[in-house]
Order: structure tokens, then sequence, then C-alpha cells
């Protein structure tokens, strides 16, 4: 079971943007869409949807995050299980370049036959890559981390931590800058990838000129079980006290997080309203989550 979620942040358009990627990935699916009322933003709108296997949590709530390319998803076109991966790859690209913007052309490149990044009409940054099928397996779709600005260099410390706190993850592929690269210090990470609690993720280095770092827009959300791995991850991860709110949390990296409930969901989308509205208010004074108040909430029992 999908442990992490990426997690992304719309103004209005969470659902319009999980249609259109039910419209342009094979197999991608809305899951659930719930309205919930009373919050700090309003009515806002929760819908969660698939894409390639992997589950997405999306929020309609209002101006307040701008989602940028410091987590984009890497979609991975291998010609060793599909023969028309090129093919794929081309027509994902196309579908998700209508009204979006290029940031690195398709076409070929030092590490891939076929490879562009891609941000699409929504915001939401993708990287395709036709990979080597004499490569180390790796899933469809790999959420992507970009260490810019003051975080360049920072990628190998941060993925080192993320490794300590998801136990029994390991470390994949690692390619480093060589020297001549400026203003990429040599030494620093180009290319690595992570397993973290059974799931790929990759991150990279860069001392670009960008101006975006990572942001809440796009947050990871952890799901638990019980009340002891909500207090370790949030122990763990936490590294910005002002930044906790609803379960929200930033770490020493500025990646935002989500410590919720593996119930949490089922609360929100299989709930009548008055239940949804009890739970809801009960979170709202929340930092770190009380399963035990917000089950309590859900039931009545309060």
């Amino acid at each position: 079971m999908q442990k992490i979620i990426p997690h992304l942040w719309f103004d209005t358009q969470a659902k319009e943007a999980a249609t259109f990627y039910t419209t342009v990935f094979p197999g991608a699916k809305i899951l659930s869409s719930t309205l919930l009322s009373g919050t700090p933003s309003g009515n806002v709108e929760i819908v969660n949807f698939e894409v390639y296997g992997l589950r997405f949590g999306s929020i309609s709530a209002g101006p307040f995050f701008k989602i940028n390319p410091s987590i984009s998803f890497m979609i991975n076109f291998d010609p060793s299980k599909q023969a028309d991966a090129g093919e794929e790859l081309d027509r994902v690209w196309k579908a998700l370049s209508e009204g979006g913007t290029v940031r690195m052309p398709i076409g070929e490149y030092p590490f891939s036959k076929r490879y562009g990044w891609i941000e699409d009409r929504f915001g939401v940054n993708w990287q395709l890559i036709l990979t080597d099928p004499a490569g180390e397996p790796r899933p469809k779709l790999m959420p992507a981390l970009l260490f810019t600005q003051s975080l360049a260099g920072k990628a190998e410390e941060a993925t080192n931590y993320y490794l300590s706190v998801f136990k029994g993850g390991k470390r994949g592929n690692l390619a480093r800058y060589p020297a001549g690269m400026e203003p990429d210090k040599e030494g620093t990470i180009m290319f690595t990838d992570v397993e973290l609690a059974g799931q790929w993720f990759v991150a990279m280095d860069s001392a670009q000129k960008h101006d975006f770092l990572f942001n809440e827009a796009v947050s990871l959300m952890v799901e638990c079980e019980t009340q002891e791995e909500i207090d370790y991850y949030w122990e763990k991860l936490s590294a910005v006290p002002e930044a906790e709110q609803c379960g929200w949390l930033k770490d020493q990296f500025g990646i935002s997080w989500q410590i919720v409930p593996s119930d949490m969901d089922a609360m929100m989308s299989k709930g009548t309203p008055e239940q949804r509205a009890r739970v809801t208010h009960a979170f709202l004074q929340m930092k770190k989550f009380d399963l035990a108040t917000l089950r309590r909430a859900y039931e009545g029992a309060m």
C-alpha cells in the first residue's frame, strides 16, 4: 500500500486538473471528490486521483500557494516493458504541452535518447524520459525533488536524512556533477534516486539561476496507522514550528509534509456531511493530529 502520497494545492482547479489527467494518462482515474465547508479557505474541494498507479491528493483551497518546479513528477517510458514506449511518451508530451510551458525541450540528451520537462497548464511539472532497458527497473512515475538556491548541494544530505527516517529504504542510482559544470559544484548530486517506504523518489541539485524553492503547493502526505506512528514522523520531520498546522509541517529543507491518519480519507470521502463537519472542526484546532480525538469527532462522541 502506498504510504507517501504527493499532494497538490490548487486555487480552484483540483477537479479540473484531475479530470484532465484522466484524459492524458492511460488508466488514470479520479478516486474521490469531497466538498468541505467551514474551513479558513471557505468551501474547499478535496480530489484524490491516480496516475500510473500512484495515488495523488489535491485540494482547491484558494490562491495561497503556487505550484512550481521544485517538486516534479518523472515518468519512465521503458522500451523493455512497452513496445510503443517512445510513441506513448510523445503522445503524453503533446497532451501536457497544450497550454503548458516547456522547461526543457523534448529531444536527445546525454542521459537519454528522448527526454523533456514540461509544466502543464495547471502548473504541475512533469519529466518524461525514455529509459535505458538495461538499467535497474523503476516505477513508471516517481516524484522528483530539485534543490535550488540556498539548498543547492543539499540533495545528498536530504536523501540520507529521509533514508534514516523511513526505515528499510535504500539508495539506487547516484551521479555527481564532474568538474567544469559550474555553477554546479563538483561532487554535488546531478541525479539520485532513493526508495522510501517502498516508493521511489528522485533528487537533484541545481545551482543554476532558479526563482523557486520548495513550498506548500506540493507536499508529501504520510499515512499513519497509529498515534505512535504520527508522533514518530512528526518528531523526525518537523523543523519549523510556525509551519505546524492541521497536520502540516515543514522539514529542515523546506519541504512540506502532511502527517495524517490512514483512515482520514475514508472519514472525509465516506462520512455524512455532519461527520465531515465534526472532523473538520476538530482538526482545525490541531497542529499534530490526535487520532483518538478525530475518531471521536467522526463518531459523534465528543
